[in-house]
């Protein structure tokens, strides 16, 4: 899973009200132009972010490396039929322009996240929502950009302690069933721990944030969001 890497790239010199802006409009015109010549011209845009962000292609694909085989089979899956003519095209080009949306949506996310850290995104949710409605919101983002990447490391120690113990060679069913209920136990454990911390640290519900402010580098980000904006609604 991709996490927030530090740097001095341009994506990370951009605001994160632009980034999110940016994401937004970039969303909104991928659903609005589902066609050949639209997921072209935005799958160029989608490389003049990673090139941003100085994130590379491979390292998108190998985060995303559990769900790029459902979105590659789903074509697959919705052209079959139960009987002749076994196999539609026009269900597999439709799902497979869909699939690509959803992968471009993805690579987009991944540039938020790996340029973006926690506390720039919660400064952003509560400073663009006023009030207790934006501060509740924002804790919630922080919350979650802190407490995934845990659960996540959390899943593959019980992976590879159930590997250590030959669980590998138990059926499918059976490992998933064990990997599923010990992650579940972590996670309730996790949180509890959470918790106690959160009180311990007292937990401030409006904490000196990181000062925002745009620049001449957002400048670009906010046309392109506007452009963005434009192509969806035409």
């Amino acid at each position: 899973m991709l996490s927030y890497t530090p740097g001095e790239t341009l994506a990370h010199r951009l605001d994160p009200r632009t980034k999110l802006f940016v994401q937004a409009a970039f969303v909104a015109a991928a659903f609005a132009h589902t066609t050949p010549e639209g997921l072209a011209a935005l799958t160029a845009v989608v490389a003049a972010l990673l090139w941003s962000a100085g994130l590379r292609p491979w390292t998108v694909a190998y985060g995303y490396r559990y769900a790029l085989p459902i979105l590659v089979a789903a074509p697959l899956v919705a052209g079959m039929t139960l009987g002749p003519p076994w196999l539609r095209f026009a269900p597999i080009v439709d799902t497979a322009l869909a699939s690509y949306r959803v992968l471009l949506v993805l690579v987009v996310s991944a540039f938020y996240v790996h340029t973006t850290s926690a506390r720039e995104s919660r400064a952003a949710v509560q400073r663009t929502v006023p009030g207790n409605p934006g501060q509740f919101l924002g804790l919630g983002v922080g919350f979650v950009f802190r407490f995934l990447p845990v659960l996540r490391d959390d899943l593959r120690r019980v992976r590879r302690a159930s590997a250590a113990r030959l669980g590998d060679e138990r059926p499918l069913h059976d490992r998933m069933q064990r990997v599923a209920i010990s992650g579940l136990n972590r996670a309730f454990s996790r949180a509890d721990t959470f918790s106690l911390a959160l009180q311990a640290r007292c937990l401030a519900w409006n904490p000196t944030l990181p000062e925002l402010r745009f620049t001449r580098v957002d400048s670009a980000g906010l046309v392109l969001g506007v452009a963005l904006v434009v192509v969806a609604l035409i």
